[in-house]
């Protein structure tokens, strides 16, 4: 049982590093993205072959890849310049495709049955089984919050800011718009490398079935969950939809059906999130239209 608690847990904070990397395009940015698991699967793919393939450590291939997905991410972030909305969605929506069939297409890249034998990380030369590659995960996870954190309350994040809120009221006050998409591509893309690199050397086995559209909404889930350009709410929806699956592992078939009736029922009552700021002033509208001036009820 320790073990499997282990296992689940450091999945959970590898998705939310990924998911911390997605709340930087959508939550802080306002770039719709439904194509996130795509450079999480660059991440582990790069990281893969650079330790199988080149030879290298884990702690080689580690800055390469990120620097990897960060670059893809800044090519997939120029559409984003072009269009909106709806079709941002759908532009990121076939990227995730695109990718996806290159690594089951490729042959280099293993093809249809994926790449094995990555080899376990290291720390000064000890072998890093499940307890210490557990801590390894959370020190990453530690250091992603502290730079999201950062982003948020540098001219950068303020700048992504006001593009989500009003982009043209932002250009017209000195604010690059193409700077500020850029630069939460950059950042929510190399996010993602980091969480494929940790989820490549932790299952020592991937496949690019672990990187289709669904886990994308998989991603979209937990940050709508947790709460959209909140600070925790990335955190807090990966142990949410962490749990969850464990504890109803006999509905796993209908696990696309749950994810959609829960983004649906968190848009209709909670469309901030859990942590969302406009989800708790609703709760706090609903506590006050239900009583009245002295604590009575309140008729209408």
């Amino acid at each position: 049982m320790d073990s499997y608690i282990l296992n689940v847990a450091t999945q959970i904070i590898i998705q939310a590093i990924a998911a911390y990397g997605l709340n930087v395009i959508v939550g802080n940015a306002g770039q719709i993205s439904l194509g996130h698991a795509a450079f999480v699967g660059i991440g582990a793919y790069s990281a893969a072959m650079l330790t199988t393939a080149a030879g290298l450590t884990f702690w080689q291939s580690l800055p390469i890849s990120v620097i990897i997905v960060a670059a893809v991410g800044l090519l997939c972030g120029l559409p984003s310049l072009r269009v909106r909305e709806d079709f941002l969605a759908i532009t990121t929506i076939g990227i995730n495709f695109i990718v996806v069939a290159i690594f089951q297409y490729t042959p280099a890249l293993g093809g249809a049955l994926g790449i094995g034998g990555i080899p376990r990380a290291r720390f000064f030369g000890t072998v890093l089984k499940a307890p210490g590659y557990f801590a390894l995960c959370l020190a990453f996870l530690v250091l992603a919050m502290a730079v999201c954190r950062f982003f948020t309350c540098s001219w950068s994040g303020l700048s992504c800011f006001a593009v989500r809120e009003e982009e043209t009221a932002a250009s017209s006050m000195g604010v690059s718009p193409v700077r500020a998409k850029l630069t939460a591509f950059v950042l929510g893309t190399a996010l993602a490398g980091l969480s494929g690199v940790l989820y490549a050397h932790y299952m020592r086995f991937i496949s690019a079935d672990s990187f289709t559209f669904p886990f994308s909404v998989t991603l979209l889930s937990i940050v709508v969950a947790g709460g959209l350009g909140t600070f925790w709410g990335p955190l807090v929806g990966a142990v949410i939809l962490g749990i969850l699956p464990e504890v109803f592992r006999p509905l796993v078939n209908y696990r696309m059906f749950l994810y959609a009736m829960l983004l649906l029922l968190m848009i209709r009552f909670m469309p901030g999130g859990i942590l969302g700021g406009s989800t708790m002033m609703s709760l706090k509208n609903l506590s006050a239209g239900r009583k009245g001036p002295k604590g009575g009820a309140k008729v209408e």
